[in-house]
């Protein structure tokens, strides 16, 4: 018999807070994440703000800072997220002999993580000092020399993004199987969906999963600049991300990291710890079709949902709300509507969608597993967050939206979508536990 998968713990750090309960209360409020960039010096670039962390000290969340002290921020981001999940679930952090009745052989970890950024100022001072000025062309010979003397090797390694599941690894034991996708704004709903398929195999029993990115750096905003994908709403930054909005523009760049603890159910019952919800479909596939855009008509995203819903044995009827991936780009916002209507047929003007990147931007590779949490709440406290500045609405967008305000209602099943630069399109539903 297929293994029931549940979740039991989750955690968080992104602009809205530092921890989920923080997360959703400023989301019940409409509060936003977004401000003008600090973390360098944007006044030159077309977008000049972005939804950022702020006041994060990831040091209080391990005994054995100087262990992590070479990570990047990403990594930063994820230990504090796994460790509040991890808590949440009664997972033991940093212990030599764990008392939580779980086989660290059987504890996993799947991550979709970004790549980390490389330390730019010492690149660059490298690449300064190593141009050869007379032949005009690099000398890296010279260049390498001043490279080794500036340039921290730990933190380069960092670069790579499995780096941030090799930080949790650290704080948990977790010796099981250990997954990183890359697949950009869907990767963290892939590595749940994954971490749920390899728990009905049985290749674990536990498996720590969501995502964690950081791109706010002068070469993640120049290269989303070139896109055109960002927002450029200089003058209103906070009421910039605009999902289904007739004046959308782009969205807005964020980062973070989200973590869910995914469980089967004889291991939770077997341990006696909270169940927050159920997690039952997963649906994934490729578009086939531009590296960058979406088809036309969503072909790929309908075969997710499609896969999702089978994946869980219901129908579209049984689905409560949506959490769309509603970036606030004219063509992700037009396309996705699209494709739920498709799927959805008469009932998707009945069926509840918001978009809370409206409120903390674009997490990238952390962003599905951070929606998938505003779903569990949504499920907890049945109330269904907004899609905030949702004023001037696209007539050519004409599904309940939830504009503006936070929605009391019964929310039993909640379906969170996920669709990456590349046509990768990821969906996970969840319902509540019975």
């Amino acid at each position: 018999m297929t293994e029931r998968v549940v979740i039991t713990g989750m955690g968080i750090v992104c602009p809205l807070g530092h921890d989920v309960e923080t997360l959703w209360q400023a989301i019940l409020a409409g509060k936003s994440g977004v401000a003008k960039t600090t973390i360098f010096d944007a006044s030159t670039f077309p977008t000049v703000f972005d939804a950022e962390v702020k006041d994060y000290d990831f040091t209080k969340y391990t005994k054995n800072p100087q262990l992590h002290e070479h990570g990047s921020r990403g990594s930063e981001f994820v230990i504090g997220a796994a460790v509040q999940a991890c808590r949440q679930a009664w997972i033991d952090v940093e212990t030599a002999e764990p008392t939580d009745r779980i086989d660290r052989n059987r504890l996993g970890i799947y991550l979709g993580a970004g790549e980390g950024s490389v330390d730019n100022d010492a690149f660059f001072a490298a690449i300064l000092e190593g141009w050869d000025a007379d032949k005009n062309e690099m000398d890296w010979g010279r260049w390498a020399k001043v490279a080794f003397g500036r340039m921290d090797a730990m933190r380069e390694l960092e670069q790579e993004p499995n780096m941030r599941a090799a930080h949790i690894a650290r704080l948990t034991g977790a010796r099981g199987p250990t997954r990183s996708c890359l697949t950009a704004c869907a990767a963290s709903t892939q590595a749940i969906g994954e971490a749920m398929m390899m728990i009905r195999r049985g290749d674990a029993d536990v498996i720590i999963a969501g995502g964690v990115h950081s791109m706010i750096h002068p070469l993640g905003l120049m290269g989303f600049n070139r896109l055109t994908a960002l927002s450029t709403r200089n003058d209103s930054p906070q009421t910039a991300s605009r999902p289904f909005s007739a004046t959308r523009d782009g969205f807005i760049l964020g980062e973070g990291a989200a973590i869910l603890i995914i469980e089967s159910l004889s291991s939770a019952k077997k341990r006696g710890v909270e169940i927050l919800a159920e997690v039952i479909g997963y649906g994934s596939s490729s578009d086939a079709f531009r590296v960058t855009d979406m088809h036309e008509q969503g072909r790929g995203a309908i075969q997710a949902i499609t896969a999702a819903l089978a994946d869980a044995g219901i129908s579209y009827k049984n689905v409560d709300y949506i959490n769309a991936h509603g970036t606030s780009t004219m063509e992700n916002d037009s396309i996705e509507t699209k494709a739920i209507k498709a799927v959805f047929k008469a009932e998707a003007k009945n069926t509840p969608v918001s978009s809370v990147k409206s409120m903390f931007g674009h997490l990238i590779g952390a962003a599905g597993a951070a929606e998938l949490i505003t779903c569990v709440l949504a499920i907890r406290d049945n109330i269904v967050p907004p899609t905030m500045n949702l004023i001037d609405r696209d007539p050519e967008l004409d599904l309940d939206y939830v504009p503006n305000e936070p929605r009391k209602m019964p929310v039993n099943v909640a379906m969170n979508e996920s669709f990456g630069f590349g046509g990768q399109n990821n969906v996970v539903i969840i319902k509540r536990f019975s």
